[in-house]
């Protein structure tokens, strides 16, 4: 690695471990507030984020935004972000006591059904709202439960989430981990988190839509959730006006299965895009549009 690299993820380290504890120290309504500060400064100093935001959601919705609704959903994302970070920061030391009572929940028996076959449960969600906060609500339940982790750029930083997740009872599944140790996990009844709004060339992928379009979306954990006899479910964390927390949990994804494994994968995975096309498009201002959800164009194979 060189050295200007090196120098940048040491900086980045210790200024995430200064924020650890700065904010952990401040009440959580001070911290926020900062958190919000920093998430729309940031937002006024990016204008090329600004344009790749508002060029996403055009994709979408067409001329069905204003540019001042385009604005507000980006400005207002960036605000949540901010705060999302804040409350990540302070999970280890502060979840059961502060940030546990203020998760309500809607739709948690259609998990707890699907958990309860034994069969394993694939969870699927996106870079939307406090995804972080998802899996450390249902492991708080009392559920097994793993969330797949891309390693990061610095081992430092990986080895804080790692811990993070470890400390509040998330077991973290490294995506170069053996299929059998995920298969595993499933069979023993355990779920299974999956970010599944990722555009990436490096894992195997189909063009399933999203909102209308064909998307480069991973089909590996269909795959390992189809073979394992894992049940699919679809959901999120999203942050309230008040600063509260609120899971929407889908119902189950069925299909009918068809003898063709290959479309039964296409199916599933279209099912679970579509699942999340719905609670996105309920929260819009809490989804990452600063990423090109359809970068790679259609004639492009995996």
């Amino acid at each position: 690695m060189r050295l200007g690299k090196q120098l940048k993820h040491g900086a980045t380290y210790l200024m995430i471990r200064a924020l650890t504890g700065l904010f952990n120290y401040l009440p959580r309504r001070l911290a926020l507030f900062l958190g919000a500060v920093a998430g729309l400064t940031t937002w006024r100093l990016l204008p090329k984020d600004r344009h790749r935001i508002a060029r996403h959601l055009s994709l979408v919705y067409g001329d069905d935004l204003s540019a001042e609704e385009l604005t507000s959903i980006g400005c207002r994302f960036f605000i949540n972000s901010g705060k999302n970070v804040v409350d990540v920061l302070r999970c280890r030391k502060h979840y059961h006591s502060e940030i546990a009572p203020l998760i309500s929940v809607e739709g948690l028996e259609h998990f707890d059904k699907a958990y309860q076959r034994g069969n394993g449960v694939i969870g699927v969600t996106g870079h939307i709202g406090n995804f972080e906060l998802l899996a450390v609500y249902f492991a708080s339940l009392g559920y097994h439960t793993a969330a797949i982790g891309r390693e990061m750029y610095d081992r430092r930083l990986d080895e804080l989430l790692v811990a993070q997740r470890q400390a509040l009872g998330v077991t973290n599944i490294a995506t170069t981990a053996s299929p059998l140790r995920f298969v595993r996990w499933l069979k023993e009844g355990g779920a299974l988190g999956v970010l599944m709004d990722i555009d990436s060339i490096s894992v195997r992928s189909e063009f399933v839509p999203v909102f209308g379009r064909p998307a480069l979306t991973p089909v590996g954990q269909t795959i390992l959730g189809l073979k394992a006899g894992a049940a699919f479910i679809v959901g999120a964390c999203v942050r309230t006006e008040d600063n509260r927390y609120r899971i929407v949990i889908r119902p189950e994804i069925k299909i009918e299965p068809s003898g063709d494994f290959d479309r039964d994968v296409i199916a599933v995975t279209a099912a679970c895009n579509r699942e999340l096309d719905q609670i996105i498009a309920q929260y819009p201002d809490q989804w990452i549009w600063l990423k090109n959800r359809w970068l790679t164009p259609p004639s492009y194979r995996t």
